[in-house]
């Protein structure tokens, strides 16, 4: 996640860490959390930069890009 994240376009600059929350064995679950420094009160940005389906997108994007 690390690297997804902190070489996105969108999102790298703001970018700071990502660390696993619980895992899951049993139901191949992992709960991490995602550490970003956002501008202060850029018109738009939460709303859409931080959305989490755009955030979700970035990853996935990425996992399709490597196939």
């Amino acid at each position: 996640l690390t690297e997804v994240y902190s070489s996105s376009p969108a999102l790298g600059r703001y970018f700071r860490s990502a660390q696993v929350i619980s895992f899951s064995n049993e139901s191949s679950t992992v709960n991490y959390q995602l550490v970003f420094s956002v501008p202060p009160s850029t018109e738009g940005f939460m709303e859409n930069s931080m959305n989490p389906d755009f955030i979700r997108n970035i990853l996935r994007q990425n996992i399709y890009d490597e196939d």
